[in-house]
């Protein structure tokens, strides 16, 4: 099984990630280290990133998260997947099914979590912009929202009992 912990940048993608990917013995995937460093600039100097930047990185995560499942069947990712075919695109990375957790918080609490984060490149100018681009997942999507508002430990238990549970088939009948 592949694992996307999944949101905009502040919402605690890492710390969930981390926690999940220890409790199920598997590796975590840091998606934020396959970014480029023209990407990062322009991060960096308050430039949102568009599908141009994007495409490449998130060729490079789904690389990472094709190896971590033919090595062990199974890995973490954190990864925002902003965008449905963002998901499509790391889910076709991979031949094992693939599950969305999408960190859900408001505007408010992410920009406090983004002015108070020291050392990383994403300034919280360009909140407004993930949240414009952000897609929730559809009901036809193998994927779970969990409000950040939750203490991390009872996120990763929300997540592990979720995951646990069979994968229904979407209306189309295709498994993702």
């Amino acid at each position: 099984m592949a694992i996307v912990v999944m949101g905009v940048s502040g919402s605690g993608k890492s710390t969930l990630g981390a926690m999940l990917a220890a409790r199920l013995g598997c590796r975590f995937v840091e998606g934020d280290t396959f970014h480029d460093a023209a990407a990062i600039a322009m991060m960096r100097s308050g430039q949102p990133l568009g599908d141009r930047e994007r495409w490449p990185w998130l060729d490079r995560v789904g690389a990472a998260l094709a190896r971590e499942v033919s090595a062990i069947g199974v890995v973490v990712v954190a990864c925002s997947a902003l965008k449905r075919v963002y998901r499509d695109r790391l889910a076709g990375c991979v031949t094992v099914p693939t599950r969305f957790v999408l960190l859900d918080a408001d505007a408010d609490t992410l920009r406090e979590r983004l002015t108070e984060r020291a050392g990383h490149y994403m300034p919280p100018s360009l909140l407004a912009s993930q949240l414009a681009t952000l897609e929730r997942p559809g009901a036809d999507e193998a994927a779970l929202t969990l409000d950040t508002g939750t203490p991390p430990d009872l996120l990763a238990r929300t997540a592990l009992d979720w995951l646990e549970r069979p994968l229904a088939m979407p209306p189309n009948g295709t498994r993702r």
